[in-house]
């Protein structure tokens, strides 16, 4: 009790709460969370497509410390139009988002349209370099042809998120000026590459994140993913790492500020202050 009084706020930096899963009980599992007045006093919902944008805004708006981003999921552009990109820009120039996201790569899902993906994916990255924003990434599979493009189209940093590489891989991801997110995958006994990583990088290029309601963690196994299970993944971190709670918590807190500055701005609402 005396650990959790004392222990500072998480930032989920990705959380798709605006999903169907959540419909039912999405009140409870933000006031499970404490989410804007506790312990996981930020949270980023990314979206996926133009058709989720204003389910995104809409949830930020409603729940305190909620921040938006706004990008074309690459599983989503095989129904993406050229006009949702200009839909794009302009959501992002008027709204509050921090960074444009979820965009990337992902070379797992069967069919794809690699090159329909990569269009849309650099088109993004130029947009972001256009306004400055961070970008949140997919990269499932696809770790290099991302970084390729990234050396390509300057952005001014971001997230990998749900990162799963080499050492190597994540070295250039941090030297592009991008942190790695770390989540439900990190808690399973088994997953040590992700394990070893988040245990030997450097703390100040991870971020923590729940990807609710996807990727749950060990203790949910083939269920559903939950805003509130921050905290048992940050927990896990720490004793990878054999750091207090707190000391994660400041650190991947931090981090997450940094790269994704216009969270600051995010306090008692989920309005741009």
């Amino acid at each position: 009790m005396e650990e959790e009084a004392l222990t500072p706020y998480l930032i989920d930096t990705h959380c798709h709460l605006d999903a169907v899963e959540f419909d039912a009980d999405r009140d409870a599992l933000v006031a499970a969370a404490k989410v804007g007045a506790g312990r996981t006093a930020l949270m980023v919902i990314p979206a996926i497509e133009r058709a989720n944008f204003g389910a995104v805004a809409s949830v930020c708006r409603e729940y305190p410390g909620c921040a938006p981003a706004y990008g074309i999921h690459p599983m989503y552009v095989d129904r993406a139009r050229l006009e949702d990109l200009d839909a794009l820009r302009e959501i992002l120039k008027h709204g509050p988002a921090v960074a444009i996201g979820e965009i990337g790569l992902d070379r797992h899902v069967e069919p794809r349209d690699d090159e329909r993906q990569m269009f849309y994916f650099t088109e993004q990255l130029k947009l972001a370099g256009e306004l400055g924003l961070p970008v949140l990434l997919h990269v499932r599979r696809a770790i290099d042809p991302i970084l390729q493009a990234l050396r390509q189209h300057k952005v001014p940093g971001g997230i990998a998120h749900a990162f799963n590489g080499s050492r190597e891989q994540a070295d250039a991801f941090i030297k592009l000026g991008f942190k790695l997110g770390f989540g439900g995958a990190m808690t399973y006994p088994g997953s040590k590459r992700i394990r070893e990583l988040a245990s030997c990088l450097p703390l100040e290029s991870i971020v923590l994140e729940t990807d609710a309601p996807d990727i749950p963690p060990a203790w949910k196994s083939g269920g559903r993913n939950t805003p509130a299970d921050l905290l048992p993944i940050a927990e896990t971190l720490a004793e990878l790492r054999a750091l207090s709670l707190a000391e994660v918590a400041i650190a991947t807190s931090e981090n997450a500020l940094a790269v994704l500055p216009r969270l600051k701005q995010f306090t008692t609402n989920g309005e741009k202050q």
